[in-house]
C-alpha cells in the first residue's frame, strides 16, 4: 500500500527493511537492512500515472528515491533509500508548508539501525519463508 497525496507526487513507502549486496573479492554477500527495534518504516517515494493513448489503460508506477548513504550501510554500498521519520511524514507530502524539501533527503541516523547478513535464497521468487531473513554467521 502506498500512502501519499495526488499533488505533488510524493509518496510515502511503508517497508520492514531493505537488501542490499556487497562484493567482496568476486563474491557478493547478501544483507538485510532494517530498524533496531524492527519496526517498520518509510521510503521517500514519487509516483507518476502514464494512460496508454491506444487502450486508454492506467499505467501507475512509483519510484524509491536514494542518497547518500550512513555511516552503517556505507560499510557494503554506496546509496540507500532516502528513510523519512515521522516527523517529517507530512512535509514531504505536501500537507504543510514544503520548504526545503532537499534538506529531508539525507542520511537517516545509523543508530537506529541494524545489519545483517542473509541467504542468497531471499533472490528468488518462488521462496517466500521467514527464514530468508534469518542471520547467517560468515
Amino acid at each position: 500500500m502506498l500512502i501519499g497525496s495526488p499533488e505533488p507526487r510524493r509518496r510515502l513507502i511503508p517497508v520492514d527493511g531493505f537488501y542490499e549486496w556487497k562484493k567482496i573479492l568476486g563474491a557478493k554477500i547478501l544483507y538485510a537492512i532494517g530498524m533496531k527495534d524492527d519496526a517498520p518504516f518509510v521510503f521517500a517515494g514519487l509516483w507518476e500515472g502514464w494512460k496508454n493513448p491506444a487502450t486508454d489503460e492506467w499505467l501507475r508506477t512509483c519510484t524509491i528515491i536514494t542518497g547518500e548513504p550512513n555511516e552503517l550501510v556505507a560499510q557494503i554500498h554506496t546509496r540507500m533509500p532516502v528513510i523519512l521519520p515521522e516527523e517529517d511524514h507530512a512535509k514531504w507530502l505536501g500537507e504543510t508548508e514544503d520548504g526545503d524539501l532537499k534538506a529531508l533527503l539525507k542520511p537517516f541516523p545509523s543508530d537506529q539501525m541494524r545489519i545483517w547478513s542473509i541467504s542468497p535464497r531471499v533472490n528468488s521468487p518462488i521462496i517466500n519463508d521467514a527464514d530468508i531473513i534469518a542471520e547467517i554467521h560468515l
